[in-house]
């Protein structure tokens, strides 16, 4: 079977990675791919948003599943298009992506079918959006409806900061129109876990449990990234949460797809905040989460084409998914300046001294005209390693990231601990 998957990062690395190790995959390709892809499969030029390219590219490869990584294609209605051609797509369709593409419609999704989720207001001016303030105590979240590349969420702790956010967001556009329309929405406490599963919009599976890291510094301060660095299982999971997860949230969840007639065939990722063993929904990501993706992945023991290919067939049913018992730490590498403004072009030196049981993904690099690997992103590589406990995966990608190196390398200390 021919397989292309879609995106760059280091999550459609994990993907291509964990799809390699199929017998039933012969041939892996990635538009556009990156140089840690390469080496497994053959990248091929060319934008995830250009919808009619990719649906030419898999007619002229004869590909036979297509994986769409990131969110904007799905918004665009990328799975849409190959599936109205006769293709089989991993992904689901741009209705069901709205789920995530509008902070309004999910959050109304929510209401709706009674999934538990923070009180909030949709607001669509500026005006209309200070005088709603009143409404809420701080702090205070802001998020902008659209789609805004992990830029759009700002948990403010005053009147003050949430006026400046709004007038951003609603006055100045700068989120590229993302949030002309914004969502106000009670602080949540507790401590956030990432849920993500497996559905075809019939059935839905669970995958095992993972703890990202969002915030740039140690002891989860200063602003949000895409991620700093997961552990899976998550460590602060209470014990039980499996049953709680699935009446309180998947079948709510899998009840309103039917109701609502989306064809949802994918990840579903469910961001969660979780106190007194009481989870409430943050967000629907309708992909792998990324980094949590490096770390689940590698704790897969079933074929992923089986259950991408039957996810795509709705025959999720009959797969029976099952997972490695061992623990998985992933660390980012990133740019010295990530999440704000950073330099590219460094060279990356010391990947071919790890140890044989490392895993690292490429995030954001490329090849220069040397011939040299150099960072081409915010965040750069994924260190990942499997062992028994927490402490020896730890240890493990900690002592990788001394080896590796690069001008401006920056990474949290407590992957695991916080």
């Amino acid at each position: 079977m021919k397989v292309l998957v879609i995106g760059s990062g280091g999550r459609e690395h994990a993907i291509a990675y964990a799809l390699s190790k199929s017998p039933r995959v012969s041939e892996i390709h990635a538009i556009p791919g990156n140089p840690g892809i390469a080496k497994i499969g053959t990248c091929h030029s060319g934008s995830v948003e250009d919808l009619d390219g990719i649906l030419k590219f898999v007619e002229d490869y004869g590909i036979d599943l297509t994986v769409i990584g990131p969110e904007v294609p799905l918004c665009m209605g990328l799975a849409d298009l190959l599936e109205s051609h006769g293709h089989k797509v991993f992904g689901p369709t741009k209705q069901a992506a709205t789920l995530e593409g509008s902070k309004a419609f999910s959050k109304d999704f929510m209401k709706r079918h009674h999934i538990p989720t923070a009180a909030y207001q949709e607001v669509n001016s500026y005006q209309e959006a200070i005088q709603a303030l009143n409404q809420f105590d701080y702090p205070v979240v802001v998020k902008a409806d659209g789609l805004a590349a992990g830029k759009g969420v700002i948990i403010c702790e005053d009147e003050a900061t949430a006026k400046q956010a709004l007038k951003e967001m609603m006055v100045d556009g700068a989120l590229d129109g993302a949030g002309s329309k914004v969502v106000l929405e009670e602080f949540l406490t507790g401590f956030e876990c990432s849920l993500l599963c497996f559905t075809d919009g019939e059935t839905i599976v669970p995958m095992v449990s993972a703890k990202d890291h969002k915030q740039i510094y140690d002891g989860n301060k200063g602003p949000n990234t895409g991620g700093m660095g997961t552990v899976s299982p998550n460590p602060f999971l209470p014990e039980g949460m499996d049953e709680v997860f699935q009446k309180d949230i998947l079948e709510p969840f899998m009840a309103g797809l039917k109701a609502d007639h989306m064809d949802y065939r994918g990840v579903v990722f469910i961001g969660l905040m979780i106190e007194n063993k009481q989870p409430k929904v943050l967000e629907f990501n309708v992909r792998f989460g990324d980094p949590e993706t490096q770390s689940i992945l590698l704790r897969l023991d079933t074929d992923l084409f089986d259950i991408m290919y039957a996810v795509s067939t709705k025959t999720l049913k009959d797969v029976k998914v099952k997972w490695k018992d061992e623990q998985v730490a992933c660390l980012v590498l990133a740019s010295a300046g990530y999440p704000g403004s950073y330099e590219k072009g460094k060279v990356i030196t010391g990947l071919d001294q790890l140890d044989d049981d490392m895993i690292v993904f490429h995030a954001g690099t490329a090849v220069n005209d040397k011939g040299e690997l150099v960072t081409n992103g915010g965040r750069v590589l994924n260190i990942c390693a499997l062992g028994q406990t927490l402490e020896e995966t730890r240890q493990k990608v900690y002592q990788a990231a001394t080896i590796i190196d690069f001008d401006g390398k920056y990474y949290r200390k407590d992957i695991g601990l916080n």
